[in-house]
Order: C-alpha cells, then structure tokens, then sequence
C-alpha cells in the first residue's frame, strides 16, 4: 500500500513538474496581420483570411491593422506584424535592400501570391487634365506615406519631370478620404495601386464624371527601368461608369509574406488553408477567382517561408 501511494505521488510529482510544458503546448497563437488604407481591397480580404485561419487552426487568433505595401514590408521585418499584404515590386526592392528600404528585409518571407494590382490616375473630366503632366499646380491624393502606390505616384510624377514640390497639396489620406477631396473640389487628382474595380472610384464615379489616364509605351519603359517588377497592364473600357476607352497603364503583383519567425508548422497550414478556401476568398475579391495553388506559389522573388514550401512541394507545384 505504501509503495502504491509513493507510485502515485511520483506520478502527480511527474505531472505537476510536466504541467508547465503542457501549458505552453495548448497557449494560444496571437498574430498579428497589416492589410491595407480603408477603401481598398486589402482591408475586407485581409479580414476574410483572418476568419478562415481562426476558424480552421484551433487556438490561433489574428488581430488586423491598417497599412500600406512597403510599410507592411517593414512592420513584418522590425516584428510589428507577423502577416502582411504586399506588392511584388516593393516587396523584391525590401529583399534586395534597395531605396527607400535602409537594409535587406531578411525576416520577410514568401506565404503566397494572390492576384494582379493596377496603378490608376484619376481625374474628374472637367478638370482639363488628360496627362499625368497636366497635374502641375493641382492637389493629388497619391496615397497614405509607406504605400507602394504612393511610391509609383512620386515614379510617375519624375518621369513627366514633376515632383510633390510641384503641386499646390498633396494629401496622404485614405482612399476613402481622397474620394471625399476629389467629392468636394480640394483635391483634382487621386491615384492608387489597388485591384479593378476599386470601390472607391466606383462610389467617386456615382456622383462626378470621371477620367482615367494612361502612360504611353515610353514613360512605361522607364518606369521599368526604375524597377523590373514593374508590368504593362490595361484596364478594359467599361470597367467604370463614363470610361469607355482601355486606359494603358503599370501594375504588380499583391501577396502576403509573413514573419521568418513564425514556426513551419503554423505556416504550413496557413498556406494550406489559403489554399483550400480560394473560392470564398474570391467571394470577397473577386481577382481572386479561378486562382489555383500553382498561382498562390509563384515565385515572385521573395524567399519562401519553410511552411509554405513544404506544402507546395507536398502539391507538386514547386519542385
């Protein structure tokens, strides 16, 4: 009997000494995720993944922020964020440390591609604007600081020999707020990097006539001279109200990347349930549509995530 009760008492001795491991086995995941600036399609989208992981990966929890392409680069770098959506053309400039990143984004890894992006120049039609040249001496909405769009629109500006010196304001707002300035007469143009549609031409084009401008085939040249991740992209006549013409234009790819300090497990089935779950992703933005795993794995140059890899060599989409 004695030496039953000392079996037990060094069992519960195992236990108790075995608990604090057990804890730290069954703690909850907190990550934390940055999108994009209200108005975009970054917010919803990136709000959708977050359901579907906390849905499917018990224990795991994802708060989403605001952000912007390069500033969502360097939150997942400095340990603000462990998820964030970004453009394949920042993104590439971050890993290579190349302007405006001060080093090399070596805690930034690959998680998936998602769907293409295109750069929009907007102007009411009244304005007498019809070139990105024409803008001197106006107000221009060119995006929150830190955006990849923001950073294009400075691009564009250079190429057509302007700066933001140039204009009489220029207002780093949300895109939802540029719509209210362009609404009002304070702002006469608005460019962004966002999918097609995006919302928030579509409610600017409700109430004002508007029009989109195009980059001839040189100015494209050297903007890819600026940057190889830079592609020619079109946006169809009729994608907005009163747009009737195919507007020539530059664009990229968006992707997430996550944190090389998040466990390969984790990122495994987070590429996994990405993966599985397009369609309702689709449902949200719908240049998601038709994605197929062999598309969410495209090397765009940015370093895998081990997690990520696994699974799509698991798929046979990457050797």
């Amino acid at each position: 009997m004695k030496m039953k009760r000392i079996v037990c008492l060094g069992f519960g001795m195992i236990v108790f000494l075995m608990s604090p491991f057990l804890a730290i086995g069954q703690e909850k995941v907190d990550l934390k995720m940055m999108t994009g600036p209200m108005g975009g399609s970054w917010v919803p989208l990136g709000g959708a993944i977050a359901e579907l992981i906390q849905k499917n990966i018990p224990g795991t929890t994802v708060s989403v922020s605001p952000g912007g392409g390069m500033a969502n680069v360097v939150g997942v770098q400095e340990g603000k964020a462990d998820i964030g959506f970004g453009n394949s053309s920042s993104s590439v400039d971050g890993v290579a440390g190349r302007e405006p990143f001060k080093a090399p984004t070596k805690n930034v890894m690959q998680l998936a591609n998602l769907y293409p992006q295109y750069f929009q120049m907007v102007v009411l039609e009244d304005s007498g604007i019809k070139s990105p040249a024409d803008l001197k001496g106006k107000g221009i909405c060119p995006g929150p600081k830190g955006h990849t769009g923001e950073l294009l629109a400075q691009q564009v500006l250079q190429i057509h020999g302007l700066s933001y010196k140039d204009m009489t304001k220029v207002n780093h707002v949300s895109y939802a707020d540029a719509v209210s300035l362009m609404k009002d007469g304070h702002a006469q143009g608005y460019l962004l990097g966002t999918t097609i549609p995006a919302s928030s031409i579509l409610d600017l084009a409700t109430t004002k006539k508007i029009r989109l401008l195009s980059l001839p085939e040189d100015k494209i040249r050297e903007l890819q001279k600026m940057n190889v991740g830079y592609l020619k992209r079109i946006i169809p006549s009729g994608t907005y109200p009163g747009v009737n013409y195919d507007t020539i234009t530059v664009g990229y790819f968006t992707h997430l990347v996550v944190s090389a300090k998040l466990p390969e497990p984790l990122v495994y089935n987070i590429t996994k349930v990405l993966s599985e779950n397009v369609e309702r992703l689709a449902d949200v933005v719908k240049d998601m549509k038709g994605v197929t795993v062999k598309d969410l794995a495209l090397d765009i140059g940015v370093p895998f995530h081990p997690g990520a890899l696994k699974y799509y060599k698991e798929k046979g989409v990457i050797k």
